[in-house]
């Protein structure tokens, strides 16, 4: 027995079982330790993977099963950079991004090149693909300006942006400089690069859109078989890319772009893709990266520890000119600028990637890597310092108050979604996830109104049993949930009596079911939730899952943007489209678009929208001519007594009914002011029974003169 547990533990480790184990442990313990000492969690998983490694402790050797999953890390990098490029804030600064992304590319590149040519002897092509290194810039510091509240600054949005383009200028010339360096660029390169080019880009760009649209159609309820089709769309794209004659990396960043629309960022397969991202694949590719690492190198004299100098010198440089240059053709502040240098400085993944792909190529040495992991150690190190002092002195000077008045408005958002029907609830859970406000920490609350008979207890407790699901639905995509089930007479008192407990702010609700006799004669459930929370609320109905869907088409009322709510349901309209990477239309007049044009707070400019003069609200339904089945008709609606309320809104659920029954559509009633009551004596008088009764009354007339019609 101890013959046989010394033999295990014989250096190097042979066991598959072990090996992993202790791999395992390192990700989980090196994060931890590096931690207290303020040191970046990529830098140690990094070290730990030189201390295993042949050239340190030599535990764990470089084999298949490490080369497997270290190239698996790998194009999971830059998938997720892919993934996480957020489209929608890079279409709103695209100009600006473009000139940054300009200099954050040439400028490090044109320092680089003579350094490394010149003053280091490097080769051409190496020289070329070192300099290229210097490019690239991961956003570590980023978590920093998202938790300290700064991130919608213009200079954040631009560095975010121009990530976009320096990334994929890196890994364009990365392919150029892979196959010149085999000496196969001519015309031949050149022709075969184009038509392979156009054939890649057919497939990833025109036909797996196509087949992820039905595909996620077709499985909408086998959630995890989604994550496995990703994968499997991710390692395909590199296989192609590969085909085509350029690195797989490539065809990794690539399937990203291609996704993106189809994986919302706040999504449960978003939160499926990073967590094991970032818990297995990239730390075991991290680690294999620290494992080629040769500290003999830097022991056999002070070349290594220059030429690291050097690489970080120069690095450093390069950004900080860029960050520069753009201060200065913008006209922002020193602040900004450096902040701009502290998001843009640091070095990571996309360095490593490129760096890694030279090094197994042969086109560059020892020194180089080991000099590029001192060279993120302290470029990490320094984003993250520069980062936290540049945003603290921006929420200093208060830049952000004028940006985001309505900052205090939703701190105080809470979501009520009340279940009736289990059915097609997961619809309206994602697209609660969608709409929720990202950094606030309420829950999204989930409840059900059981009846107040024999069998309320039983009931009760299946009630919450069953919401437990839905729970854990919202968990899955790291959204709190609350979970209610609550006793009452009817679900509309239950429902108006829950919201008000809650203190909730926005109310979802599932599309009315079809009414009967009764409830055309007295009022449905909806009406009465609606005309008795002064809240915004939306009534859904999705026909197909919310990826799938290419527009939102939003109708307007007039005199829309003098309600008290307009700001609310606009933001989250616009939210739910940047979540899904759909196109926005807007159905108003001429004075609702000139007010959505000119409110900073909706940020609008540059994003993917069209106007369509519309004052045809009596026929409301002529909509149907340029309805897909692809869109989601928003129709805006409005309470008696509001400004914007016009007759078109009576009945407007059973005309939408009967009008789009197959379509997604969404009917929203503004957040609207609080009665103020004239005299005080009569504050505790109820007038909606009196209007209830009148509207009874209205309606049992309709009927009977109707009944009468008929008969003759």
């Amino acid at each position: 027995m101890i013959e046989k547990l010394i033999h295990a533990f014989t250096l190097p480790l042979q066991s598959p079982v072990l090996v992993f184990a202790t791999i395992l442990l390192i990700i989980l313990l090196s994060p931890i330790l590096l931690r207290m000492l303020k040191v970046p969690g990529i830098i140690g998983l990094i070290i730990s993977g030189v201390l295993i490694g042949p050239h340190g402790l030599n535990i764990i050797e470089k084999n298949a099963a490490v080369d497997l999953f270290s190239t698996i890390g790998l194009l999971y990098i830059m998938f997720i950079a892919g993934l996480e490029l957020d489209l929608g804030e890079f279409r709103l600064n695209r100009n600006r991004s473009l000139l940054f992304g300009l200099f954050t590319f040439i400028l490090p590149l044109g320092i680089g090149f003579p350094v490394m040519y010149y003053l280091l002897d490097y080769s051409f092509y190496a020289s070329l693909l070192i300099s290229s290194m210097f490019s690239t810039h991961t956003l570590v510091a980023y978590p920093i300006v998202s938790r300290m509240g700064v991130s919608k600054d213009q200079a954040v949005a631009i560095t975010v942006g121009g990530t976009i383009l320096t990334d994929t200028a890196v890994l364009l010339l990365l392919a150029f400089i892979m196959s010149a360096g085999k000496g196969d660029v001519g015309p031949g390169f050149w022709t075969g690069m184009l038509v392979s080019a156009i054939l890649f880009s057919v497939a990833m760009f025109w036909l797996v859109p196509r087949i992820t649209g039905w595909f996620f159609k077709k499985m909408e309820s086998e959630k995890y078989s989604h994550y496995i089709y990703v994968l499997t769309v991710v390692f395909l794209a590199a296989f192609l890319a590969e085909v085509a004659g350029v690195e797989p990396i490539i065809g990794a960043f690539v399937s990203g772009l291609v996704l993106n629309r189809f994986i919302p960022h706040s999504s449960v397969l978003m939160n499926r893709i990073e967590f094991i991202g970032s818990s297995l694949f990239i730390p075991f590719f991290l680690i294999s990266v620290g494992m080629l690492v040769d500290m003999r190198v830097i022991m056999q004299g002070p070349q290594a520890l220059i030429i690291a100098g050097i690489l970080t010198s120069v690095a450093l440089l390069g950004k900080w000119l860029a960050a520069l240059a753009t201060r200065l053709s913008f006209g922002f502040g020193k602040i900004q600028q450096n902040l701009i240098f502290g998001l843009s400085s640091s070095h990571a993944a996309a360095t490593i990637a490129v760096i890694l792909v030279g090094f197994q190529s042969g086109l560059i040495d020892e020194n180089i890597l080991n000099g590029t992991i001192i060279l993120i150690l302290v470029t990490c190190v320094t984003a993250s310092v520069v980062t936290e002092r540049a945003a603290k002195k921006l929420l200093q000077q208060k830049e952000l108050s004028d940006e985001n008045p309505s900052a205090a408005d939703s701190s105080t958002e809470k979501i009520l979604l009340p279940i009736a029907n289990l059915a097609n609830m997961e619809k309206l859970l994602d697209f609660g996830i969608y709409i929720k406000e990202k950094h606030k920490s309420h829950p999204v609350t989930i409840f059900s109104v059981v009846p107040n008979d024999a069998e309320a207890d039983a009931n009760l407790r299946k009630a919450r049993e069953r919401l437990q699901g839905l729970a854990r639905h919202l968990a899955a995509a790291e959204s709190q949930a609350e979970v209610k089930a609550t006793i009452d007479h009817n679900a509309t008192a239950g429902i108006i009596r829950t919201a008000k407990e809650t203190q909730a702010s926005i109310l979802l609700l599932g599309w009315p079911q079809a009414e009967g006799l009764i409830n055309r004669l007295t009022g449905n459930k909806v009406d009465g939730v609606v005309y008795n929370f002064d809240k915004t609320v939306f009534i859904c109905h999705f026909a197909q899952p919310l990826v799938n869907h290419k527009r939102i088409i939003i109708a307007v009322p007039p005199l829309a943007e003098l309600e008290q709510g307009f700001l609310i349901w606009m933001k989250k309209l616009l939210q739910l489209s940047t979540e899904l990477g759909t196109t926005l239309g807007l159905y108003a007049n001429a004075e609702t678009r000139k007010k959505i044009e000119e409110t900073k707070e909706l940020r609008i400019a540059g994003r993917k929208m069209f106007f369509v003069e519309f004052t045809s609200w009596d026929s409301i339904m002529l909509l149907s001519h340029d309805i897909n089945k692809d869109d989601i008709l928003v129709l805006v609606s409005a309470r008696k007594g509001s400004v914007s309320y016009l007759a078109a809104h009576e009945h407007l659920p059973s005309k939408f009914e009967k009008q789009y029954g197959t379509f997604s559509r969404i009917i929203v009633f503004p957040q609207q002011h609080q009665v103020s009551y004239v005299n005080d004596r009569y504050k505790d008088i109820d007038a909606e029974p009196i209007l209830r009764g009148v509207e009874t009354l209205n309606r049992l007339g309709k009927g009977v003169g109707s009944f009468f019609r008929k008969a003759e």
